[in-house]
């Protein structure tokens, strides 16, 4: 069954938003990351074996040192190419969230490989550090060479925020618009 939160619309200064979409595999916690930082974001998701899945996009909003930030979730199954392709359109940013507890396979490769291709600005976000069996960030960082890293806990907002406001405040407004 596809749930469907409804969206809310708002006016702001052109100069001081800017667009984060947010990649990942299925399971890295995209969604919990865009619900921490924003507690009434939207969400379409699907029931699926062990609970639901996002099948279109997450959305959220939230600002930080006054910058209106739009903070878009896809989905984490590889068929979804189409759908994360849409959503990345006019992204002036992007973070690639990663599971510590999973190793880097030929998915995340792949998005880092095509953030990488798209010149557009983006981190890594490695979530669940703290979880038995999480693999050290510096594993993370040989595997994917040279990239800015931060550990982040998707479930803890003051660290989500600083994290996401750190990578924010190095971005140019509008960087790419599609």
């Amino acid at each position: 069954m596809v749930k469907l939160t409804p969206v809310t619309f708002f006016m702001m200064d052109q100069d001081k938003k800017c667009k984060i979409v947010v990649f990942g595999a299925f399971g890295a916690g995209k969604t919990t990351l865009i619900k921490t930082l924003d507690p009434v974001s939207s969400h379409v998701e699907a029931t699926c074996t062990g609970g639901t899945t996002t099948v279109a996009l997450d959305y959220g909003r939230v600002q930080v040192n006054g910058t209106h930030i739009h903070i878009f979730g896809t989905p984490g199954q590889e068929r979804f190419e189409f759908a994360r392709e849409i959503i990345s359109r006019g992204m002036d940013g992007a973070i690639l969230l990663i599971d510590a507890t999973s190793p880097v396979d030929d998915f995340i490769h792949h998005l880092f490989d095509s953030l990488s291709a798209s010149r557009i600005p983006f981190v890594i976000f490695i979530n669940k550090c703290d979880c038995i069996g999480a693999h050290p960030a510096s594993t993370i960082q040989m595997e994917l060479g040279d990239a800015k890293i931060m550990q982040v806990s998707a479930l803890d907002r003051q660290q989500s925020l600083e994290a996401l406001g750190a990578f924010a405040y190095t971005l140019s407004p509008h960087h790419n618009r599609n």
